[in-house]
């Protein structure tokens, strides 16, 4: 493989995870309402359900999706609903106060589970495998360069959006503050939903 196909391989993995989606725009707000360490939980989870979800997607499974449109409406359709219940989920938040366990971020197998219903995560699966493997001998190595580089750069990138959080929290010193960042970022989340249906 040459370092072209590479840089561009990463290049696509920079752009599509630092650009706002629900995976991001989640991590912000466990960001400000819970702080960076106990988001890493969360931001680990989607990191391994995302790269999970490019290896079933290279396995074949997003072939289902042509085979069989009605999967990927159910799909579209199951997305729009969770979307719309972590939306219902991120307004209702508030800032924990420290030691208080009431409220839990989103933990590793709810941060990793959630990307089955991303319709993000699924456009960018589907999009970097179609886009960058290639056929014959080379396929299995573009397979696995792609679904690596899309893992290392996952991580990196979602961990800003986090971090963003923890530093936005720092401006949002009262309960009024918090609330109307938490109904912006929820409004935002419920709005992507118009983008899928």
């Amino acid at each position: 493989m040459e370092w072209s196909y590479l840089l561009s391989v990463m290049l696509f993995a920079f752009t599509v995870t630092i650009t706002p989606g629900p995976n991001n725009l989640m991590l912000t707000a466990s960001g400000v309402n819970f702080g960076f360490a106990r988001t890493v939980p969360h931001l680990l989870g989607v990191t391994f359900g995302y790269t999970l979800l490019c290896i079933a997607v290279a396995l074949g499974l997003g072939a289902l999706f042509v085979r069989f449109p009605i999967l990927h409406s159910a799909l579209k359709v199951i997305g729009a609903v969770y979307l719309l219940y972590l939306a219902w989920k991120i307004a209702m938040s508030g800032r924990v106060v420290e030691g208080s366990r009431n409220e839990q971020p989103m933990t590793f197998w709810q941060g990793a589970v959630f990307q089955l219903v991303n319709p993000k995560g699924w456009t960018m699966a589907v999009t970097a495998i179609s886009a960058f493997t290639v056929e014959g001998e080379a396929l299995t190595a573009s397979l696995i360069i792609v679904v690596v580089c899309l893992a290392l750069v996952s991580l990196p990138c979602c961990s800003c959006w986090a971090l963003l959080g923890t530093q936005i929290k720092q401006f949002l010193t009262s309960h009024r503050a918090l609330k109307i960042f938490n109904y912006s970022l929820a409004s935002l989340t419920a709005g992507s939903v118009l983008l899928i249906i």
